[in-house]
């Protein structure tokens, strides 16, 4: 078996979709939100709803993002511990934070779908102008959600599996990332600019 985590290159093209579709979504709201400003600024004119659509898009786009940065392990941690624990109890504080990670997309998709569903059931509008019907940008946020916990818990799985077999691998693929870590995807990353 290589010294690559296969699960996370497995799930990597859905994720890395989503956060792309996230980032142009981003850059459309951007677009919105200066042609916003200048039209208040220069023609005295506003565009109806913009920030209620901004709002849609932040918790869509956090929704679609959260996969990728768990595959990269680019979410949050506190590395003061795993740093000067030794591998075996760093390979417990490891597994904890998948375990973690993959109960709070657990925990956030459920709520997310729960909310969805009252959204239906109820046919509720937004309070603004607009009046969108908030099934419609709830399902593309719970849809975010869902992809985050199957990735989450595969990843956990992955990490149990390891856990219990390989450690090192368990430290390696699923610890925070070292400087080493680092300074090889920012080469990789120069080495693919300098390519095309």
């Amino acid at each position: 078996m290589s010294g690559e985590n296969r699960i996370a290159q497995a799930m990597t093209p859905v994720a890395r979709f989503l956060a792309l579709v996230a980032g142009y979504a981003l850059l459309l709201l951007t677009l919105t939100i200066t042609a916003e400003v200048l039209l208040r600024r220069f023609a005295n004119v506003s565009l109806q709803g913009g920030d209620e659509l901004g709002g849609y898009t932040l918790a869509i786009t956090g929704a679609f993002g959260f996969s990728l940065a768990a595959i990269e392990r680019a979410h949050t941690r506190v590395e003061i511990l795993t740093e000067r624990v030794n591998p075996g109890v760093g390979s417990v504080l490891n597994l904890l934070a998948t375990l973690g990670t993959m109960l709070m997309a657990l925990f956030m998709a459920w709520r997310g779908w729960a909310a969805l569903m009252e959204s239906i059931e109820f046919k509720s509008l937004s309070g603004t102008p607009l009046m969108t019907p908030l099934w419609m940008p709830q399902s593309l946020w719970v849809f975010g959600l869902a992809v985050f916990a199957v990735v989450s818990t595969a990843l956990f799985l992955h990490a149990a599996i390891l856990f219990l077999c390989d450690r090192d691998r368990l430290n390696r693929f699923y610890g925070p990332k070292s400087l080493d870590d680092l300074i090889h995807e920012e080469q990789a990353g120069v080495t693919a600019r300098g390519a095309q």
